[in-house]
């Protein structure tokens, strides 16, 4: 009884029914002044420091100061402690917004997939109930660095998120001049390996760590454009292929100590002079420059040449070169490429039983990005054939990500399949429930599933939709389910739901 009692009064916390000094949420946050870096939209820092309390008279002033204190000390297990008492008691507070974001700061600091995942949950709430807080620069950035760090443990949807991202800035033109970081950070993510993000980040910003350790040392930075070379260099982007082609091809002959700079720029400019060589360039420096980053980005490059040769090349890179890490980029570069003949090689790469399982894994999530029937068709035959679970995976995210072409209804097979790993079922249930599945099929699928576990999973989905059936079927798990682990595990999760029948679930839970 103790137990069941402590489950209720976590969802009445979690519902806003526990009594407070203030009901219902915070409709406003304070407005930073125009000159506070938090606030000014060209800036991608984080705000390390709690803004100086403002209203001495809001019930949440003297914890918000103790907070504060906490942060500045680096104490953030103690900060994100009372940022979060702030949020939960007084959600109409002018702190409240601020509180919010400085508990996922917190725990973003804290670190593990656990502070973690309740960062995400914290911005994900300052996204739905504070949203001018959430359009504010540092706001963006912490969810791109929390959503970064979740990649690297093996998050799939903040690895497509980032993915987008970085792809976004490079395309939009965010930075005049784009790094090797900002190439690795695109491929990274899709791994869920994005350590460098931060270094992408800085790249996007003009300046990388690695190219402050060059200028240093004295070498030239691709990103310096105070350099005289790269300023130089940074010219003939005005100039015409004719005239600017001989000197770039003379700039990636060189192999001094110091010209690699040099060079990463002069890749990114060759890949922008749409000439009948400039494949046959970015290959060669692919396949034979001495800097790893170099030869990297030639590869990163040939994605944006809209011709059909760069498509074999890339596939002889594939076939032929023995770096884990080129191929990585090949696979990203021939996912850019339109041409059938793209989409067939990443398919048949996909069935290669010699290549890692990461990079089969790469391949999928490409081709799930490139939504048609054919590779929807592709992966789902494709599942029967694999014996890795970590490829199955990606399978199962790579279809959620495409609906419409009968995604939806293999996936809650795969779910229902008592014959297939219990995790993999519960990763296609947790997608079925993500993408387009009607609430019916959801609903009616509870009473099929014989395990517990699979209930459970099920009771999660169901807390993810905001269908107001989804309320009453967790209402009627809370109130009948003969299973008493089940009961209460329906109880918490509508302890997120804002439906007053909740509210008032909850209150004759507690009063009777």
């Amino acid at each position: 009884m103790k137990t069941a009692f402590m489950v209720i009064t976590a969802a009445l916390f979690s519902s806003g029914v526990m009594p407070t000094n203030d009901a219902g949420p915070a409709r406003h946050y304070r407005t930073l002044p125009a000159g506070d870096a938090a606030a000014n939209p060209a800036a991608t820092t984080l705000s390390l420091a709690a803004p100086a309390p403002w209203a001495p008279k809001d019930p949440a002033d003297s914890l918000y100061r103790e907070g504060r204190a906490a942060l500045a000390r680096g104490d953030y297990a103690k900060a994100a402690e009372i940022f979060r008492l702030i949020y939960r008691q007084y959600p109409s507070s002018d702190y409240a917004g601020e509180s919010l974001y400085y508990l996922a700061f917190s725990e973003y600091r804290l670190g593990g997939s656990d502070h973690l995942q309740s960062a995400l949950t914290s911005l994900a709430l300052i996204e739905s109930r504070y949203p001018d807080l959430s359009k504010r620069s540092d706001a963006r950035a912490l969810r791109t660095r929390v959503c970064g760090e979740l990649a690297q443990r093996g998050d799939e949807g903040c690895a497509a998120e980032v993915a987008r991202s970085v792809s976004a800035a490079v395309a939009t033109g965010v930075a005049e001049s784009v790094s090797s970081a900002v190439a690795g950070a695109v491929s990274g993510a899709v791994a869920g390996a994005v350590a460098g993000l931060d270094q992408a980040t800085a790249a996007l910003r003009g300046l990388s760590s690695d190219s402050r350790r060059r200028a240093a040392s004295g070498c030239p930075s691709e990103d310096d454009d105070d350099d005289e070379r790269i300023a130089a260099l940074n010219a003939l982007i005005q100039m015409d292929a004719d005239r600017a082609m001989p000197i770039l091809k003379k700039v990636l002959e060189r192999r001094d100590a110091c010209s690699a700079g040099l060079r990463r720029k002069a890749v990114f400019l060759v890949s922008q002079k749409r000439t009948s060589e400039t494949a046959d360039i970015l290959l060669r420096i692919a396949r034979n420059d001495p800097d790893q980053e170099v030869r990297e980005q030639a590869v990163f490059w040939l994605s944006q040449v809209p011709d059909e040769r760069a498509v074999t090349m890339l596939q002889d890179i594939l076939n032929s070169s023995s770096n884990e890490e080129l191929k990585d980029k090949a696979l990203f570069a021939l996912s850019q490429h339109r041409s059938e003949r793209g989409a067939q090689f990443l398919r048949d790469y996909a069935m290669r039983e010699d290549a890692s399982d990461e990079l089969r894994g790469k391949a999928i999530f490409w081709l799930g990005q490139r939504r048609s029937p054919e590779n929807a068709e592709f992966l789902r035959s494709l599942y029967a054939r694999i014996k890795s679970d970590d490829v199955k995976e990606k399978i199962l995210f790579s279809l959620s990500q495409q609906r419409g072409v009968g995604n939806d209804k293999w996936l809650i097979d795969i779910a229902r399949n008592t014959r297939e790993n219990i995790d993999l079922r519960k990763k296609a249930l947790f997608w079925a429930g993500q993408g387009a599945v009607p609430a019916d099929q959801l609903l009616s699928l509870y009473s099929t599933l014989p395990d517990s576990e699979m209930r459970e999973q099920l009771i999660f989905v169901y807390s993810q939709r905001r269908e107001p059936a989804m309320v009453d079927k967790l209402l009627d798990i809370a109130k009948h389910d003969r299973d008493p682990e089940l009961r209460k595990k329906a109880i918490f999760w509508l302890g997120q739901s804002h439906d007053p029948r909740v509210q008032q679930f909850l209150l004759d839970l507690i009063n009777r």
